[in-house]
């Protein structure tokens, strides 16, 4: 048994957490480069939190130019145990209708070109994603988005696209075919990354529209986005407080806190120190 140490990922319109105690914000160094920025670190009651912004403060960040790797490595290396992902996405199924949330449970990567893995040449490891998020999380999380007053569905696929220009509506089309819920351009590599850091993820997606696939309404553009991030950003903030303020004392140990134990490929001999030593903070317990 431990403590809790929530990292929060906030995505487009959650750009802070107000009430948070001892609030700082905290530069943190991490062998794969800078993050998106300071992380800001404080605690609510029994819980520590760290919250880093997606973007920047300020949305200056592409989505295909996020630094994942650094960002969950950052939170690593904080102390975090947890990791809450905030994000805002489209609707691809009449029901996940603007303003609704959706607890996402597995995910269709579509991204390209994003270094989505801490391991590599030097040191080789496999996890399992077949079950890509933390199931105690998402229900906490869930329960917390209820309280707030939004409209939440438990489960729904996430498929991520590059970006940063949205979809053709014969990919709408197509992702809605395969079943997807909701569509966005953030996810992953971070479920992956935290996953490899042994770090319990868990997604909340805030639809802001439609994307493209409904043929009598006008496709998505930035505009429709920011009119709805508003009221969504609200119910993420009393969705953020009511979360940490619902923990309990101390959090039991998660399957996920040891995934690396079976993960490891490469023989001792033939790691390469440069490598290992770039993996401190995510595998460092099993490094040693």
């Amino acid at each position: 048994m431990s403590g809790w140490h929530i990292g929060i990922i906030g995505g487009s319109g959650l750009y802070d957490v107000a009430g948070i105690e001892d609030g700082a914000w905290v530069e943190v160094d991490s062998p794969w480069g800078a993050p998106s920025d300071a992380i800001f670190t404080g605690r609510l009651g029994h819980v520590r939190v760290s919250f880093l912004p997606r973007h920047g403060r300020g949305h200056r960040i592409s989505p295909s130019e996020l630094n994942a790797r650094a960002n969950i490595d950052c939170l690593k290396r904080l102390g975090v145990t947890d990791v809450l992902s905030v994000s805002s996405v489209g609707g691809l199924q009449e029901g996940r209708a603007p303003g609704t949330f959706t607890i996402v449970d597995q995910f269709i990567d579509r991204t390209k070109g994003r270094p989505s893995s801490f391991f590599g040449t030097g040191m080789v490891a496999h996890v399992s994603m077949a079950d890509p998020v933390c199931p105690r999380l998402s229900s906490f999380a869930g329960e917390a988005a209820e309280a707030a007053g939004a409209i939440v569905h438990r489960g729904g696929t996430c498929l991520v696209m590059e970006g940063p220009q949205f979809s053709t509506r014969a990919e709408s089309l197509l992702y809605r075919s395969w079943g997807c819920h909701v569509i966005g351009m953030t996810a992953m590599p971070e479920a992956k990354l935290a996953r490899e850091a042994e770090l319990p993820f868990a997604m909340v997606a805030m639809v802001t529209d439609y994307d493209c696939w409904r043929a009598e309404e006008a496709a998505v553009d930035v505009a429709q986005v920011i009119a709805q991030l508003s009221s969504n950003a609200e119910k993420a903030r009393a969705m953020v407080l009511n979360l940490l303020r619902a923990l309990p004392a101390e959090r039991a140990a998660s399957p996920i806190d040891t995934c690396l134990d079976t993960a490891l490929i490469t023989a001792p001999q033939v790691r390469d120190p440069e490598v290992l030593a770039r993996l401190d903070a995510v595998a460092g317990r099993v490094l040693g």
